[in-house]
C-alpha cells in the first residue's frame, strides 16, 4: 500500500511541476518603429448556425488593429451563411469562401483548413474552430508568446465551459492528461516529435513555416490533425510552443450528449494510435488510478487506516489543482472517479467501431 501511495505523490508532484512549467500568454509591449504583422484568423464551417454570433462578435471585438477574418462554409445545409452575413454586415475585414467538394483521401476539417490557407494573406496564421470564444486581447498576447519563444506553432487546450452531465464528465479530462502526462519541460523545449500535443481549436502559426512542412496538406488523412501537425513542425526542426491559454480563449464544444459521445470516439482510439495494447494499458491503469482509491477511501473511514484513505484526497487535490488552472468549474474535480469510468467505456467503443470496420460519425461525413 505504501508503494501505491507513492505512485500518488509522484503524479502530483509531476502535475505541480507542468502547471508551472507551461507558458500563459504574455502581456503584449507594443512597438510603435515595428508594424504589427498580419494575422489571418481561419475559421472552417460546417452547418455552425448556433456558433456564428459568437464567434462573429468575439473577432469584432479583438483589439489588434492588422487583422483578416477568411471564414469557409464548407457545404452547409442549415442557416450558417444566412447567420455569417448578417453578423458580419459588410465589415470588410472578413470575407467568406465556399468550400469545394471534399476530396477522395481527404478529413473534411484538413480539407477546409487547407482551403482557408489557400486564401490567407497573414505573416500569421490562426485557425480556431467556430465554437471557440476569444478575449479581445488574445491576438496580442498570443503574437508576444510566440515571438518570445521563437515559435512556429503556438497551441493550447482553451477553457471548456460545460453543460450537459456527459461534457462535464469528458471534455475536461483534456486537461488533465495534458498537465498529469505530458512532459511539458520536454514538449516545449525539446523537437522529439513524440512529446507533443495540440488542440485544433487554437493553433498559431508562422505562415512561413506552415508552408515549409507542407501545412495541411501533409495530414491530409488524419483524424488527429492538430497533433501530427505539430509532430511535422518538430520533425522538420521548428519549435512548438504549448500554452496555458484558459484566460484568453474558451471552447463550447458541444450542446448534447449525442455530440460528446461521436466527438470523442472519432479522436480516441486514433489518438492512441490505433493500438488495442495501448487501450487495455491505459483502461487498466486508470482503473486503479482513479476508480479503485475510493472504495479504498470508503474502507479506510471506516476502518480508520489512513493508508487507505490519503490516495483518494491526493487524486482529487490533483484534479482540483488541474481544474484550477484550466478555469474549470468549482467542484468538477470531485466527479474523477466518474469520469474515469466514461473514458474507459469510450475508449473501448472506439476501438469496437474500428475493429469491426464500422467507423465513425460527424458532421454528417463517414469517416472509416
Amino acid at each position: 500500500m505504501i508503494y501505491y501511495m507513492l505512485l500518488f505523490i509522484f503524479m502530483l508532484l509531476l502535475t505541480i511541476v507542468n502547471i508551472q512549467a507551461m507558458p500563459k500568454l504574455k502581456r503584449y509591449e507594443p512597438d510603435s518603429k515595428t508594424p504589427q504583422p498580419l494575422i489571418s484568423i481561419l475559421i472552417p464551417m460546417r452547418n455552425e448556425e448556433r456558433n456564428v454570433k459568437r464567434i462573429i462578435s468575439s473577432i469584432k471585438g479583438l483589439t489588434y488593429s492588422n487583422l483578416e477574418c477568411v471564414i469557409l462554409d464548407d457545404q452547409s445545409t442549415d442557416q450558417t451563411r444566412t447567420q455569417l452575413l448578417k453578423e458580419i454586415h459588410g465589415d470588410p475585414r472578413f470575407t467568406i469562401i465556399e468550400g469545394k467538394e471534399l476530396r477522395e483521401g481527404w478529413v473534411g476539417k484538413v480539407h477546409a483548413c487547407y482551403q482557408l490557407s489557400q486564401a490567407a494573406n497573414g505573416e500569421y496564421l490562426l485557425f480556431i474552430d467556430a465554437d471557440v470564444e476569444l478575449k479581445e486581447r488574445t491576438l496580442e498576447h498570443t503574437l508576444a508568446t510566440a515571438q518570445a519563444a521563437k515559435a512556429a506553432l503556438l497551441t493550447g487546450f482553451p477553457r471548456f465551459p460545460v453543460k450537459t452531465w456527459l461534457e462535464a464528465l469528458v471534455v475536461p479530462l483534456q486537461h488533465v492528461v495534458v498537465f498529469s502526462y505530458l512532459p511539458v519541460v520536454v514538449a516545449n523545449r525539446n523537437k522529439m516529435s513524440k512529446a507533443s500535443a495540440a488542440h485544433g481549436a487554437f493553433m498559431f502559426i508562422k505562415k512561413e513555416a506552415y508552408e515549409a512542412v507542407g501545412g495541411h496538406e501533409a495530414v491530409k488523412s488524419s483524424l488527429v490533425e492538430d497533433v501530427h501537425l505539430a509532430q511535422l513542425f518538430k520533425q522538420k526542426k521548428h519549435r512548438v510552443i504549448l500554452a496555458n491559454i484558459t484566460s484568453h480563449v474558451s471552447c463550447y464544444m458541444y450542446e448534447t450528449t449525442e455530440e460528446v459521445w461521436n466527438g470523442f470516439a472519432k479522436n480516441i482510439f486514433v489518438g492512441l494510435g490505433r493500438s488495442a495494447k495501448a487501450v487495455w494499458v491505459l483502461s487498466v491503469y486508470f482503473a486503479c488510478y482513479y476508480v479503485l482509491p475510493l472504495p479504498f477511501f470508503i474502507a479506510g473511514i471506516f476502518t480508520g487506516n489512513m493508508l487507505w484513505i490519503l490516495p483518494f484526497c491526493i487524486m482529487l487535490f490533483q484534479r482540483f489543482l488541474i481544474d484550477r488552472s484550466a478555469q474549470q468549474k468549482g467542484l468538477l474535480f470531485c466527479t474523477m472517479p466518474a469520469s474515469a469510468i466514461v473514458l474507459m467505456l469510450l475508449m473501448n467503443h472506439s476501438m469496437k467501431r474500428e475493429r469491426k470496420k464500422q467507423g465513425y460519425e460527424w458532421k454528417g461525413r463517414h469517416y472509416q
